[in-house]
């Protein structure tokens, strides 16, 4: 699922780079990029696609690189634990929730970009870490050091990155953890469990999402 979700966005990239004609400003005359950037006061007009379609877009080769290399060394670890299908769960959540702190506290931003989803990669490998009893503190540092980065610089979605790590943690942390703590006995059931933790944090994303759509257009 990473090689896939790398492939998608790279092919997502050459589509734009394709419309607007020029590699590197991308987003300049591509109809695919006006259309999924997101954007809070379009998403309360109805285009909700744009919620999920943003984290396909990038602002040029370097934003689409670094996205896709953090994606390749965290995803393939993440994906190995996970399973395939948990894992593809915990990136769509991460995205979800990236969208929805973006939505929440920068309705004014035009933003896009895989970092959301990636950053609850990040928070999804220090559960990881944790349920396997190793130190988590690495991962830790890489968090701290990213959200430096994403207040020191402009044109950096903060909140888009915070949402999605918020997300992340919180789907893996019911899905490893959350059935010990309800001393599920079979796995099965544990497995039901950790579904309905990743549902909850996707419907408290789309809640987010709604409100503050609804917000937007009043």
């Amino acid at each position: 699922m990473t090689y896939a979700l790398i492939a998608i966005n790279v092919v997502i990239y050459a589509i734009t780079a394709a419309q607007s004609k020029n590699l590197m400003d991308n987003q300049l005359g591509s109809a695919l990029f006006v259309d999924w950037v997101l954007w809070a006061p379009a998403v309360a007009d109805g285009e909700w696609w744009r919620v999920l379609g943003s984290g396909f877009l990038h602002y040029g080769p370097i934003h689409l690189a670094l996205n896709m290399f953090a994606l390749y060394v965290v995803g393939r670890d993440a994906e190995l634990v996970l399973g395939r299908l948990r894992y593809l769960a915990v990136y769509s959540v991460s995205l979800l929730g990236g969208s929805a702190g973006v939505m929440l506290f920068s309705q004014n931003s035009m933003t896009a970009g895989a970092s959301g989803a990636v950053y609850g990669l990040f928070g999804a490998i220090t559960i990881i870490l944790l349920r396997l009893r190793q130190n988590p503190n690495q991962m830790l540092i890489i968090i701290g050091i990213n959200v430096f980065i994403s207040l020191s610089l402009p044109g950096i979605s903060l909140w888009g990155h915070l949402g999605g790590l918020a997300a992340g943690t919180l789907a893996t942390l019911g899905i490893l953890f959350l059935p010990a703590w309800l001393r599920v006995k079979t796995p099965q059931a544990a497995r039901v469990v950790g579904w309905a933790a990743v549902a909850l944090v996707a419907v408290a994303a789309l809640a987010t999402v709604v409100v503050s759509a609804i917000t937007s257009a009043a």
